[in-house]
């Protein structure tokens, strides 16, 4: 296609043009995953084909620089993988990190994505978690049964894999785009038709086409809803002077809709690399245990709308939203934290928080929105923990209707930050509405330092039989 062709299709549906053919690419991932299942000549020629599609899609989409950027990662994870085995896991972290920040700085790409534009950083940040991913559970196979929780036992490899292997399971057709993570062992038992991609003997297989229509409906009605809201509550609002003149209740509610808006991008994007992924084969995750077993496809989910929108506490967020990154934040930073024998804290929380935040880029706002999530989910925990040791039904209500209630205000708030980025324009905007969604959780954190419920009678009769 013209460039000229290209500006025109850009400027009708209001883009640039470097979005457009991102967006034409990531599209182009539906079609390249679903002619992988039918790629001949066994495992080896679905890791090339794996490969490949995702090495072009990224040159066509970013550029010959995006494929040097995702190699310099992806090589020094395997050489540490190959040299140092013992100590792979930490070292790959902290490389892979290490230059996934130093391209966050040297492109600015959050000022990027603000003005429309758009580069290869989004897919090296998926790439980076697939990378440190595969190189500790590779330390965990040296690792002994007793010393490892379910998901190491669960996902730790026992030998190296090929860098055919390797190169495939990281540009899998396309699937670094957007998401979502996997596990190594995941993509080499689906390649290779094993676990519970090996056909049974009645010749049982997942048919994926109606989760795949239902992924690519839902997607078409994000992108609708996000286009008509965009124009009513652009982040520019923030700035002007307009919004200085709106009451408190005004500002508020001009969050939240912002915040609301912002999300249904997200959505349409989830749920396209959802499509994607099922179509593939490798979203699928098993057979529920009914009469008629359907096929469930959780590998390739990443977002629970209605979750995210209704979440009746905080605590419920990471569960809900960029479900296979909180996945990876919780094996691979959250639970590593965890000293043996000992409970997590607050500690182990912000933490996991920071390390998302840094992969996301070194931006103000980022930082400071991650900080705010960690606060937001430790005082949601305070009002549950009141919650359940009301004794009345009506009072357990009523802390229900308040921990939602704190949720929806908390997050839109704190999203603010997200979308700006900038740390002038996020004070100004927590100051806009007197750091309300600062205040209460700190609040709400000191008071269950005070108040502290007694627990339930029939818990204490545990403890004491």
């Amino acid at each position: 296609m013209e460039l000229p062709e290209m500006e025109s299709m850009a400027s009708a549906i209001g883009v640039s043009v470097p979005v457009l053919r991102f967006l034409l690419c990531f599209i182009a991932t539906i079609p390249v995953s679903f002619f992988h299942r039918f790629v001949p000549g066994g495992p080896t020629a679905r890791h090339l084909y794996a490969a490949a599609t995702g090495a072009i899609l990224s040159y066509l989409s970013f550029g010959f620089s995006s494929n040097l950027h995702f190699l310099v990662p992806m090589l020094l994870g395997y050489a540490s993988m190959v040299l140092y085995r013992k100590y792979c896991g930490i070292i790959t972290f902290f490389l892979a990190f290490g230059y996934l920040i130093g391209c966050h700085v040297y492109y600015m790409s959050g000022d990027a994505w603000k003005e429309g534009g758009i580069d290869a950083t989004g897919a090296l940040m998926v790439i980076t978690l697939k990378i440190i991913s595969c190189a500790i559970n590779y330390n965990d196979g040296l690792l002994k049964d007793e010393d490892l929780r379910e998901a190491q036992k669960k996902n730790r490899l026992l030998k190296l894999p090929s860098l055919l292997e390797y190169c495939g399971y990281c540009l899998c057709c396309g699937s670094h785009f957007a998401g979502p993570v996997y596990e190594m062992k995941d993509y080499l038992e689906w390649t290779e038709r094993k676990g519970i991609w090996r056909p049974t003997e009645k010749g049982l297989t997942p048919s994926p086409y109606w989760a795949t229509f239902r992924a690519l409906a839902q997607s078409a009605f994000c992108m609708g809803l996000y286009l008509y809201l965009v124009p009513h509550f652009p982040l520019s609002r923030f700035t002007e002077p307009v919004y200085q003149e709106y009451g408190f209740w005004k500002r508020l509610s001009y969050q939240y809709m912002s915040g609301f808006t912002a999300r249904w991008k997200y959505y349409f994007i989830w749920s396209i690399s959802e499509a994607s992924i099922i179509i593939s084969g490798l979203g699928f995750s098993g057979w529920t245990d009914s009469n008629q077993p359907k096929p469930r496809w959780d590998r390739a989910k990443n977002v629970d709308i209605l979750g995210v929108e209704l979440a009746k506490s905080a605590v419920q967020i990471p569960l809900v939203w960029n479900i296979q990154v909180s996945t990876w934040l919780r094996h691979y930073v959250y639970e590593r934290l965890i000293q043996k024998g000992k409970k997590p804290g607050f500690f182990q929380l912000l933490a996991t928080q920071t390390v998302s935040a840094v992969w996301h880029g070194l931006y103000p706002g980022y930082i400071i929105f991650f900080v705010q999530s960690a606060i937001m989910i430790a005082g949601s925990r305070v009002l549950y923990r009141w919650q359940q040791a009301s004794q009345t039904p009506l009072i357990k209500k009523l802390f229900d209707l308040l921990n939602f209630a704190y949720t929806l205000l908390v997050l839109n708030y704190s999203s603010v930050g997200f979308m700006v980025l900038s740390l002038h324009e996020t004070l100004a905007a927590y100051g806009s509405v007197y750091y309300i969604g600062t205040v209460l959780p700190i609040v709400l954190i000191l008071l269950g330092k005070i108040i502290k419920p007694a627990r339930p009678a029939r818990s204490k009769a545990r403890k004491d039989q």
